[in-house]
């Protein structure tokens, strides 16, 4: 255990640097596709309901092991297990910590188009409100690769200063601007005209939908989203964690991180849909709705260039929150497992990060005929299949299992540290749902959802 660990300098630089680890594409990409491709507002409740029994439990303790282990996931686990276990509960751990790696390897890439599109609506490019600007540039690998560097070396200098120097004043900087873009656009988009058949169609719970369209895939969607968007299961919360005091209970902490991640989904949700129902698009356009579709809405809007690269300010600003977040997983492992300085561990995952992303932009183009898991699947579909489909779940079962096991960490160790500090407590009657219902939850919608997905 490290003991000159970094700490955070307030409350306020945890609570966001947490959220800014859960807000990003997941909320603002991810989510609206999701809710689009599963019909609206039955998928909405059904992904709060996820977040309330899972999502929040799971937060819960992914931070407890993170403030009592004061380490990364493996190192945590190998500090808070039982001392009288001869179980290695850090070597499974490793396999889950690595997902941060894999996201990264997709996620910097999805960073890179954001600030393309960003930049080229900044210099009034009339090209980018086509649906060719998004086939040339994935056609294009040097192209994807500039502007992944781009975004990779912001994301190198912010960590390189350090906890409190620069990523807890970055954070903070980056979130209060989300937040102000996130309202502007959300004015900008419901004034619109149709564009409350949009709030309906998100609002709106459609049963019928969901019971032809596969449900056991809906809900197993909506469980999957819920780890995504909070980034739970591979360690990314339990760094955040460790970098906070414990003079506030978990509670107290969770409920802001969690209340921050869902207003932002949701705002988004009150963006994206109005947008495609004020101009004719469907919401169920999946992916493409950001970088192909959106686009050329902004065409048919007054001041087209300034509210495009609004968005995409708004989009790279919530990508780069994450991708600052889950690196400094990546360069805190290298200071905590091989007591690298920050420095050398900055520069070696950086160096790797790049290299490892190229096989997600040579997917859209030299590697394209690579359809790895269905006809049409690319590099980035695997990527995102074993971080989001398997990773995050399985690694939040892990979590759960160690938490509450006696020959792990020990539900009333665990209890203990939620419990620490000023705030409200969790009580012991949620324990039994804790070790006993939840486990069995987390793995019956994973094993049903992988089912479905190859049927």
């Amino acid at each position: 255990m490290s003991q000159q660990r970094e700490q955070l300098a307030s409350r306020l630089g945890f609570i966001l640097m947490t959220a800014g680890c859960a807000i990003g594409l997941g909320n603002i990409w991810r989510f609206p596709f999701i809710v689009g491709k599963n019909g609206g507002g039955f998928f909405v409740l059904l992904y709060f309901l996820c977040l309330a029994l899972m999502g929040f439990p799971i937060l819960l303790l992914e931070l407890s092991i993170g403030r009592a282990g004061r380490a990364v996931l493996p190192g945590a686990l190998r500090n808070l297990k039982n001392p009288n276990t001869k179980a290695n509960w850090e070597i499974p751990a490793f396999v889950f910590f690595s997902g941060n790696l894999i996201l990264l390897m997709f996620y910097s890439v999805l960073t890179g188009w954001l600030l393309s599109y960003m930049c080229n609506f900044m210099i009034g490019n009339s090209k980018v409100m086509e649906a060719e600007f998004f086939t040339n540039l994935l056609a294009s690998p040097w192209r994807q690769i500039a502007y992944l560097a781009a975004s990779l070396l912001i994301t190198f200098v912010i960590c390189m200063g350090g906890v409190q120097k620069t990523i807890e004043k970055s954070i903070k900087f980056m979130m209060l601007g989300l937040l102000i873009l996130l309202i502007v656009l959300l004015i900008k988009v419901n004034l619109l005209p149709n564009s409350f058949n949009g709030v309906k169609f998100f609002l709106k719970p459609d049963w019928q939908n969901f019971i032809g369209n596969h449900p056991w895939q809906t809900i197993y969607d909506a469980m999957t989203q819920s780890f995504f968007t909070l980034s739970l299961g591979i360690g990314s919360i339990a760094i955040c964690g460790s970098y906070t005091s414990k003079n506030k209970s978990l509670i107290a902490e969770g409920r802001w991180i969690i209340g921050l991640d869902t207003f932002v989904a949701v705002c988004a949700g009150f963006i994206i849909f109005p947008a495609c129902f004020a101009f004719n698009v469907q919401p169920d356009a999946g992916p493409p709705l950001i970088f192909i579709t959106l686009p050329q809405v902004f065409k048919s809007m007054s001041l087209p260039y300034f509210w495009g690269a609004l968005f995409f300010l708004f989009l790279f600003v919530a990508a780069l929150s994450t991708l600052v977040a889950v690196f400094e997983n990546l360069v805190a492992f290298g200071i905590d497992e091989y007591h690298w300085s920050r420095k050398k561990s900055n520069i070696f995952f950086g160096t790797a990060l790049t290299f490892l992303s190229l096989p997600c932009i040579f997917g859209f183009n030299i590697w394209q005929k690579i359809q790895p898991l269905k006809e049409g699947s690319n590099i980035l579909d695997l990527e995102d299949f074993i971080v989001s489909q398997n990773l995050l779940p399985l690694g939040a079962l892990y979590i759960t299992i160690f938490c509450t096991n006696r020959m792990g960490w020990g539900e009333q160790n665990c209890l203990a540290e939620i419990n620490t500090g000023d705030g409200p407590k969790l009580s012991k009657w949620v324990v039994p749902y804790m070790k006993y219902v939840l486990p069995v939850i987390i793995f019956a919608i994973w094993i049903t959802g992988i089912i479905t997905y190859f049927q």
